[in-house]
């Protein structure tokens, strides 16, 4: 046993007697010291004069740099290394990534938190503490209240201490030495033994369970399913498709087909805009227009793509001859397509597409007004 004395403990009988000991201890200098109880003791810390914590910068630095590197990496990669133009949306739209970056702070901030407090501040694994299979442990672990002075206090004195604590009106006081090193040398041939079989068992036993016995019945119901994957070929059908088509001339309940899908560009009859050129729909117009045609036709109908380099630009909507198409053809290239420009039936209404076509008139007549337009606004902004 090792003679270096870690300090000194005394017992007290009620959580009055702990807590005067404690403001005692703490108003006469000590700050090497420490309090046990079997239960926590209400205004301890304060009685002590414990210091705030320092673990909540930890808590804080490592939660901001957890966000800060999720959101370093999602937009690498969704600017540098894979950008990808969908909708007209932004490559990085930031609200989006606004939960993934909360839930990474939330994680990183807590497994930090937890890894700080047991290892940095408890100094813990730590199995050789001098307390550890005392007898004063064993007392304040049941129904005893402790104090102990460390002999590492700047005002550490053995008589002084022993005299102290007994004013104090301590119990049982007993010199706590350091115990003897113990060493642990990990290098063992037996050690290695056991670590290599531990591990040879845990990976055979995952690459059998994960790789053979899910695939064994009847653990093979979630592999063996009853279903159509899609782009996956399927024996029920002679040739072979998972993925059917509707069948021919199939219409929907409560859906009229558009009549003029298989026609020239200048069929026109029947195809008049519906819609008035309201505010609302031309806000409707201006959302459907900003999402599904604005990465190539520019903001403002320029044609200006932003995917240069990924897709042919398309020409300017404010060409004389895009200014003379009628509504109905330009309704109709949304419908059903044109050159390399496919069909966006299967993403907006028909409304909507209407309401695109209000709003691509409102940008041709913006970009190519006449005397009447220009004198019209003079007369708005005047009576306003």
């Amino acid at each position: 046993m090792s003679k270096i004395l870690y300090g000194y403990t005394a017992l007290f009988d009620s959580p009055d007697g702990i807590m005067a000991a404690a403001q005692k201890t703490a108003d006469d200098g000590f700050t090497k010291f420490d309090v046990h109880t079997p239960y926590p003791v209400h205004g301890m810390d304060k009685a002590m004069k414990v210091k705030p914590s320092k673990l909540g910068f930890v808590t804080l630095f490592f939660g901001l740099l957890g966000g800060a590197l999720a959101m370093l990496f999602m937009y690498w990669t969704m600017a540098v290394d894979y950008p990808m133009v969908i909708g007209g949306k932004p490559l990085f739209p930031l609200p989006a990534f606004g939960p993934v970056t909360f839930e990474v702070i939330v994680l990183a901030a807590t497994l930090s938190t937890v890894a700080a407090m047991i290892a940095l501040f408890f100094y813990l694994p730590q199995n050789n503490h001098p307390l550890h299979d005392t007898d004063y442990m064993k007392n304040v672990s049941s129904d005893k209240y402790g104090l102990c002075i460390e002999a590492g206090d700047p005002l550490f004195d053995e008589k002084k201490v022993k005299t102290f604590l007994d004013a104090a009106g301590g119990k049982n006081i007993t010199p706590i030495y350091n115990p003897d090193p113990v060493k642990y040398p990990l290098l063992q041939p037996r050690f290695l033994s056991v670590l290599l079989v531990v591990a040879l068992s845990v990976s055979g036993l995952t690459y059998f369970t994960l790789n053979k016995l899910m695939y064994m019945p009847p653990f093979d119901w979630m592999s063996e399913q009853e279903k159509l994957t899609p782009q996956r070929t399927y024996r029920l059908f002679e040739d072979g498709y998972g993925m059917r088509m509707p069948v021919q001339g199939t219409v929907a309940r409560g859906f009229m087909p558009y009549p003029y899908r298989d026609q020239p560009v200048l069929e026109e009859e029947g195809l008049a805009n519906p819609l008035l050129a309201t505010e609302e729909v031309l806000t409707l117009g201006k959302n459907k227009y900003n999402t599904f045609c604005s990465p190539c036709h520019g903001d403002h109908g320029d044609g200006d793509s932003r995917l240069r380099g990924y897709f042919p630009n398309p020409p300017s909507l404010h060409t004389p001859r895009a200014r003379e198409w009628s509504d109905g053809q330009i309704y109709h290239v949304l419908t059903v397509g044109q050159n390399v420009m496919a069909s966006y039936e299967p993403y907006t209404t028909r409304e909507e597409r209407w309401a695109i076509v209000h709003y691509i008139r409102a940008l041709q007549r913006a970009k190519n007004a006449s005397d009447a337009d220009i004198q019209l606004v003079r007369s708005d902004n005047n009576a306003r």
